[in-house]
């Protein structure tokens, strides 16, 4: 029996995933403040300030519960981006993390880094 294991996450700044420049389907690790979450609902929500705008997401927790959940404090999510018709588009989360005390400019010159590494490695692969 052979197992399909699911798609690598690509690390997506919050506001990236929420404006629409990630496609539905797409296997993402983003990160924000948890400004919301209803246990009975399975339903959480993620916020971050860039440029001027306030950016949210909406997770499913369905697969990550029971978490103690700490209103305010960052996450790290990792998840497919799921939509519906009626519904917004929910980052379906298989991997919640508390990341408070992390040092959030470290990380995202971290992103930054593997970002230019990886675009390198694709113009290196596409020269042979």
């Amino acid at each position: 029996m052979m197992r399909i294991l699911p798609a690598p996450a690509q690390f997506h700044y919050l506001w990236e995933v929420s404006s629409g420049d990630v496609p539905v389907g797409s296997t993402v690790r983003t990160f924000g403040r948890l400004s919301s979450y209803d246990p009975a609902r399975s339903e959480a929500v993620l916020s971050a300030h860039h440029s001027v705008a306030q950016h949210k997401l909406c997770l499913n927790t369905q697969f990550v519960e029971p978490f103690p959940a700490q209103l305010g404090s960052y996450y790290l999510a990792l998840g497919e981006l799921d939509s519906s018709d009626e519904a917004p588009l929910v980052l379906c989360a298989r991997l919640l993390t508390c990341i408070e005390g992390v040092d959030l400019s470290l990380l995202q010159n971290a992103v930054e880094e593997q970002r230019r590494y990886f675009e390198q490695r694709e113009a290196a692969q596409a020269n042979n």
